[in-house]
């Protein structure tokens, strides 16, 4: 049975739900719409279609990569960063090794963030930003 924390209803209206069961790993990365459940592993970045998709990432599920999606309600485990550009619910059981972008947080006691929050109405700016950054560490100065 699923508690309240590792359920969010934001209207998803575009596409359907997909499962990533438990037994079950996915190497590479994903595009989705409507709703993605993670109960087992996803090694690559995973990133919304729509504007009004949801990632559901449940206890005993792993992400190792990025994640950019518009809401997100993370009960499992995740290395990499997270872009949220509305909402993302951090319940009891989340294990973050990785900085987070968000627009609006819920985080529940027993959460774990290894890495920094970042508050941000632009998710998107926020990517293109850190991208720049990237471009100059590795670019050489004259």
């Amino acid at each position: 049975m699923r508690n309240r924390r590792e359920t969010m209803s934001t209207g998803a209206s575009s596409g359907g739900t997909t499962l990533i069961s438990s037994e079950t790993t996915v190497k590479g990365d994903i595009t989705f719409t409507g709703q993605l459940d993670v109960e087992g592993t996803v090694v690559g970045t995973i990133q919304a279609g729509s504007g009004d998709a949801v990632l559901r990432v449940v206890s005993g599920g792993r992400v190792a990569g990025e994640i950019k999606v518009p809401h997100a309600t993370i009960n499992g485990t995740v290395e990499g960063d997270i872009h949220t550009s509305e909402r993302l619910v951090l319940a009891e059981q989340a294990q973050i090794d990785g900085d987070v972008y968000y627009n609006l947080i819920e985080m529940s006691v027993g959460a774990k963030v290894n890495g920094g929050l970042r508050h941000s109405s632009n998710v998107a700016d926020d990517l293109a930003a850190k991208r720049e950054a990237k471009v100059s560490e590795t670019s050489p100065t004259s």
